[in-house]
């Protein structure tokens, strides 16, 4: 696949937060723009950014980046994983805290699984680029920065959970991070 489209770079998604860091992340324009997509449910990241990377490539007829993402809870087999949106929807980040309190081990994996599809003849090409950053789950939410579930991911090392931290500093080495850095260096 030939290197990203020039900017600025669709996004499809409904989280304004993400397009800011995908155009932090990657140096140039990233404008968001929310479709709704049927999305498959499957613990497989890299399952679903597929599908919803050709699904937004047919339904645009444009080069698109779609992302999922997701915290893999080791105590419970990897669930939620990319249903950690549906989980925390329904119970908050709070309630996922507490659901891990009858568990000694919190450990944890935040991933993020982009997609980048080119429509053309036939099936959209779709490349996929993956992240992780190992990490726990904090025993209740803590910080304003950030998004979502950044509020109860502590990284490894770390004593401050995503959202406590700078944006910079989360930048430097997160999960979303990793992911870009992956799809560079595919496309490279």
């Amino acid at each position: 696949m030939s290197p990203l489209p020039g900017p600025p770079i669709l996004f499809v998604t409904s989280n304004p937060g993400k397009a800011r860091e995908a155009s932090r992340l990657l140096g140039q324009e990233v404008f968001a723009r929310p479709l709704p997509l049927h999305e498959i449910q499957s613990l497989d990241f890299e399952e679903v950014v597929r599908a919803k990377a050709v699904a937004a490539a047919r339904a645009l007829g444009e080069p698109v980046l779609v992302e999922d993402s997701g915290l893999s809870v080791a105590a419970w087999n990897g669930f939620p994983g990319p249903l950690t949106r549906w989980l925390t929807e329904a119970v908050g980040e709070a309630g996922l805290a507490r659901m891990l309190d009858p568990f000694p081990d919190r450990s944890a994996e935040a991933v993020s699984a982009l997609g980048l599809a080119r429509p053309g003849e036939g099936e959209p090409e779709v490349l996929v680029a993956v992240g992780r950053v190992a990490g726990r789950i904090a025993a209740a939410p803590r910080g304003s920065n950030g998004f979502g579930w950044d509020v109860v991911f502590v990284p490894g090392g770390a004593t401050r959970t995503f959202a406590e931290m700078a944006i910079e500093e989360k930048e430097r080495d997160s999960h979303r991070t990793r992911a870009f850095r992956e799809l560079a260096r595919l496309l490279g």
